[in-house]
């Protein structure tokens, strides 16, 4: 076994702002694996391969968590962890890991056609949700998909120039109005620094 050491199971979109929170909290005890973000266009396959993960990794850690939100899978995800005896981090999506749950809850009862970003979303725009969605070879389909919406709301990790303007050309090819939330790492920082807290006592 991995004596003291943690492993954590997470998205693939949250492996850059995981690293961070580890750097900046000085976590060394963290070792991270992260499964391809783009299951979330795969959702069944969420579960099974982080059950994989964590059996692959069973004996060798003194803990494992899972950083994923439901992320589609109906409950199935939340059901396997439970037989595995593997803490997940509380809110249903990255969304609310970013924004704090109650602020989520009180951004969407304000407008419920809120289309959110976080910074991985903003970078990566174009491909997972413009190519993705076949908007570039069927732009018309722009309002079938978005007609309804009635603003961006960009959940910003990091202060970046770069991603800020990638947010703000996603909103204008929405052609919805943006708005920005910075909100650090919010509860994915507390979660595993409060894993290491609870290991530590």
């Amino acid at each position: 076994m991995s004596a003291g050491r943690t492993l954590v199971i997470a998205c693939g979109a949250l492996a850059r702002e995981l690293v961070a929170v580890k750097a900046l909290n000085g976590l060394d005890h963290l070792d991270i694996a992260c499964l391809p973000a783009i299951l979330h266009n795969r959702p069944e396959r969420i579960t099974p391969l982080v059950r994989a993960r964590i059996r692959a990794a069973r004996g060798r850690y003194a803990d494992i968590l899972c950083l994923y939100g439901d992320c589609g899978t109906g409950g199935a995800l939340d059901a396997m962890l439970a037989e595995e005896g593997v803490a997940r981090i509380e809110g249903a999506h990255c969304y609310a890991f970013y924004a704090g749950i109650a602020d989520f809850d009180a951004l969407m009862e304000a407008e419920i056609g809120t289309f959110f970003l976080t910074d991985y979303l903003a970078r990566h725009f174009d491909r997972l949700v413009w190519k993705g969605l076949g908007l570039d070879r069927h732009p018309a389909l722009r309002d079938d998909y978005f007609g309804h919406y009635r603003r961006v709301v960009h959940l910003a990790q990091i202060p970046d120039a770069a991603v800020s303007a990638k947010a703000e050309a996603a909103a204008a090819r929405l052609g919805l109005p943006l708005e920005t939330r910075a909100t650090g790492f919010g509860g994915l920082a507390a979660f595993v620094s409060g894993a290491h807290a609870a290991a530590e006592r």
